[in-house]
């Protein structure tokens, strides 16, 4: 297998941010490039609102990215879905067999499918993971080949609405023309890169503090057992801020400054300097909001802080805040640690690219080269070199005038043939000795077919996308032990 080029877009609520990948024969990723574009109002809880802007800021971090792989053009791109639209929901669905049936590939990928036509309102279903299942009323984590009569699955839905969703792939296939090669779920993908598969088993939360929204995903058993978008983040604190006659930008640099998850309570202030005693006032009362806010999720869940003995993973800008994880380990109970990519096949080779601010796109990145990567760059046009044959010169003409006046006679070689428009231009040189001809070869041009028949088709190319992955998902899960790496 040669070497692929993919391309991987995460679009957050403050920024947009694309990288460059290159996936070799082994799987291995090396990471070539991350850009990123700030953005503010266009996209709102992780959702497109104005497609316009945003195509505008996407163009930017897209054509930065082009720049470094020239004179070759990006063609597709691989997405990833997140924000407040998304959300996870519990079914069961079981299968009554005939006595003695052997559980067969056919059968789990039936019940999987079912899950994927889970009739939703307004809502699209993305994928489908599995929490436990029972074959005869006997819990087992790899049924294939076992022999029963009763199949339960326990399963998590994952969807998200459908108008974002349409947004998503109008703004990339129409404003952009460029071909979304699949999509990914982004707590799912991050959870893959950060984690690794002994913190899924004994327990843990994966907690994605972002600028307007903070996500989680608890894993038990190793599997996922629940997941939601929380709409809040970062971005309230900064909010909270302006309360005290700064705009947004300001108050911005004053969290970033001197801001803290702890009040502050020596009285310090300085006439004509931030009063930061007032300013972690506001900081640390919304910081303990969000922070109990994702605590809570572990009751949601069914469980105690007891059962994650892995404690607390913590990514997303957001975490940057001063004293937030000693805050986030206060309060919680559990111990907190920083997520960074644990897969020794992901290698960066910029070293200027913060790794820590960038795991969201690297996520994506890593799905893609998991999932059948599809080359993302255009075929560079073919070179044709025309041999050079030896020109002999050319001897004078003389020209005898014909002293009998008549018709002037055109040369047969002078009348001029029908151009076919479909033909290269030749230009041919006739000498005494040689007859060489030039053809200008012009490289046919390549179009990506992006008339999908309009978005509800685009949401069919997806979804059976969609349901491929999650073919190869039942498969692997099923079949093979976890990849620890």
């Amino acid at each position: 297998m040669e070497e692929k080029i993919i391309i991987a877009l995460e679009i957050g609520s403050s920024k947009i941010k694309g990288a460059t990948g290159a996936v070799g024969p082994d799987g291995a990723i090396n990471v070539k490039a991350v850009e990123r574009e700030p953005i503010s109002d266009i996209v709102r809880y992780g959702c497109v609102r104005n497609i316009v802007e945003t195509a505008q800021a996407v163009r930017k971090v897209i054509d930065r990215l082009e720049l470094r792989e020239s004179p070759r053009k990006i063609e597709g791109i691989y997405l990833s879905i997140g924000g407040r639209s998304l959300s996870s929901q519990a079914a069961t669905i079981e299968r009554r067999l005939a006595s003695d049936t052997i559980i067969t590939q056919e059968i789990l990928e039936d019940i999987f499918s079912e899950a994927l036509d889970y009739p939703l309102a307004d809502r699209h279903v993305i994928t489908v993971t599995r929490r436990e299942l029972y074959v005869n009323n006997a819990l087992t984590p790899k049924p294939l080949g076992e022999i029963g009569s009763h199949i339960l699955a326990k399963l998590n839905i994952i969807s998200c609405r459908n108008q974002p969703l349409r947004n998503l792939t109008m703004m990339v296939e129409d404003r952009l023309q460029l071909k979304v090669m699949d999509t990914f779920v982004r707590p799912l993908a991050i959870a893959d890169l950060v984690l690794v598969e002994e913190e899924k088993r004994l327990g843990c939360m994966l907690v994605d503090f972002g600028a307007e929204t903070t996500t989680v995903a608890i894993y038990k058993n190793g599997v996922l057992v629940h997941l939601v978008v929380l709409p809040m983040g970062s971005r309230n604190i900064t909010r909270d801020i302006t309360a005290l006659n700064f705009i947004e930008e300001q108050a911005e640099e004053m969290k970033k400054a001197g801001g803290s998850a702890f009040a502050t309570l020596e009285a310090n202030h300085t006439p004509g300097q931030p009063d930061f005693v007032a300013i972690n006032n506001y900081v640390s009362a919304r910081a303990a909001e969000i922070i109990v806010n994702v605590c809570e999720q572990v009751k949601y869940a069914g469980l105690t802080p007891e059962q994650l003995s892995e404690g607390i993973i913590i990514v997303g800008k957001g975490a940057r805040l001063s004293g937030f994880n000693q805050r986030l380990s206060q309060i919680s109970g559990m111990k907190v640690r920083t997520g960074v990519p644990v897969s020794r096949r992901l290698r960066i080779l910029d070293g200027r690219i913060q790794v820590a601010d960038a795991v969201d796109v690297l996520a994506i990145l890593n799905a893609a080269a998991k999932n059948n990567p599809q080359e993302c760059l255009s075929t560079p046009a073919p070179v044709v070199e025309t041999p050079v044959r030896p020109v002999a010169e050319a001897k004078p003409v003389v020209t005898v005038a014909d002293p009998t006046p008549g018709p002037a006679r055109v040369p047969a070689a002078s009348i001029a043939s029908p151009v076919n428009a479909s033909q290269p231009a030749a230009a041919t040189t006739t000498t005494n000795d040689t007859t060489t001809t030039t053809t200008t070869y012009t490289p046919p041009v390549q179009h990506i077919d992006n008339s999908r028949g309009g978005n509800r088709s685009r949401l069919s190319a997806l979804y059976d996308k969609m349901r491929e992955r999650v073919a190869n998902a039942i498969s692997n899960s099923f079949n093979e032990e976890d990849d620890e790496e």
